[in-house]
């Protein structure tokens, strides 16, 4: 049903409000990453695994989210985790995509940076730390995500404007310290026990591989589809780190830089995933046609993520500012880092909303579920083509 003028202004300060809150809580994890730039910069491969482990800690439980969201706007949702349950099939897949996900995003973060001349681990090391970290954050995330859920169902919020900012912000909090704690613990373990552990890793994934057989239809369709897109996508994560640990001497050297990085990279990422999740869930609704251009049923939500975008960068930079200059780390000045981030921000957000529709609707034309590719591939586009703005904006403006 339609919205009239008073629910579309809830609507849109509802997504500002949690965009704010959970823009607020990412930057806390890019304290984190500005505090430890030291340790950042000694312990190889954490760089190239952070941006795909994060981003696929949100897509995972994006995708989630977006799915109880749709599944509530049609009715269908109900807490109960039972086989051939939206609940418990959304859930079950998952969990064996993280795992799946976290094996590749290992042998993926190898096989980029040798050929890019970047120092990491052994393959082996990087998997390790790639499954230990991505199973006990996607655990957690995916546990925040069902909370946020079963709150959304019972206080009548809508979904759609709260779980893509809630979840990637989750995702950011959760993932950033799992990493470099899992690299620590990892990196310390003496030859035998890791190859032990590689094995067991092993095991774990042709486990998961049995056990989706014996899921229901619908669970095995989320994770062959999912799976088909996120494999490219986490390649792109991968990368987009890569372009991060060649520019890590300029980001270490101007720690504002890292502090910035996860609140830029979760605001964008939120703000694509409200936008996808209105597309997909309008989409299903009726209220948006498919068509191959946009209507003027979707320009309005265009309009909406540039007044996000707008009023997000900004703060970022200010708070990453103010935490560089408390922590007494160096910053290129508050009025480099605003240019820096609105511009790169304003550049991506142009991106996102053309890719976003694209993929919504030529995935609902054929016959797929849009809410197993919007998020991703936004997400993801985020990822690689984020770092690649956000590294030219900085070479442009500081040169």
């Amino acid at each position: 049903m339609a919205l009239g003028i008073d629910g579309q202004y809830r609507l849109i300060l509802t997504g500002l409000v949690t965009l704010l809150i959970s823009t607020a809580a990412a930057s806390i994890a890019g304290v984190y990453l500005g505090a430890a730039h030291e340790l950042i910069a000694l312990i190889p491969g954490l760089m190239i695994l952070l941006p795909a482990s994060i981003d696929m800690r949100g897509n995972i439980s994006g995708v989630l989210a977006s799915r109880l969201s749709s599944s509530m706007h049609l009715g269908e949702f109900e807490v109960d985790f039972r086989k051939d349950r939206v609940l418990g099939d959304n859930f079950r897949a998952s969990f064996i995509i993280t795992v799946l996900i976290s094996f590749l995003l290992g042998v993926f973060a190898n096989a980029v940076s040798r050929p890019l001349g970047i120092d990491v681990p052994g393959i082996f090391d990087l998997t390790l730390i790639s499954v230990f970290s991505g199973i006990i954050s996607g655990l957690l995330v995916m546990a925040i995500t069902f909370l946020i859920s079963i709150a959304s169902y019972r206080y009548g919020l809508d979904l759609d404007m709260i779980a893509a900012p809630s979840v990637t912000t989750a995702g950011d909090l959760v993932t950033l310290p799992i990493l470099i704690l899992s690299a620590l613990f990892v990196l310390q373990l003496s030859p035998a026990i890791r190859a032990a552990m590689i094995v067991a890793v092993i095991l774990l994934v042709v486990a998961s591989l049995a056990y989706t057989r014996l899921q229901s239809f619908e669970a095995r369709r989320m994770v062959s589809e999912r799976m088909i897109l996120l494999i490219p996508l986490s390649l792109l994560g991968i990368l987009a780190g890569a372009t991060y640990t060649l520019e890590l001497e300029r980001l270490v050297s101007f720690a504002a830089f890292l502090i910035l990085i996860p609140p830029y990279m979760a605001g964008c990422g939120s703000i694509g995933g409200i936008l996808c999740s209105r597309l997909a869930t309008g989409m299903h609704t009726g209220e948006i046609n498919p068509l191959p251009l946009p209507g003027s049923d979707v320009m309005h939500h265009f309009i909406i993520t540039y007044f996000y975008t707008l009023i997000l960068l900004p703060l970022i930079a200010v708070v990453a500012h103010v935490a560089a200059g408390l922590l007494e780390l160096d910053s290129p000045g508050l009025l480099s880092l605003m240019s820096i981030s609105v511009l790169a921000g304003m550049v991506i957000m142009t991106l996102v909303n053309g890719v976003a529709y694209i993929t919504a609707s030529m995935s609902f034309r054929y016959g797929f579920d849009p809410d197993n590719f919007g998020i991703p591939v936004i997400t993801s586009l985020i990822d690689l083509i984020g770092a690649t703005v956000l590294i030219a904006v900085i070479t442009l403006l500081l040169s």
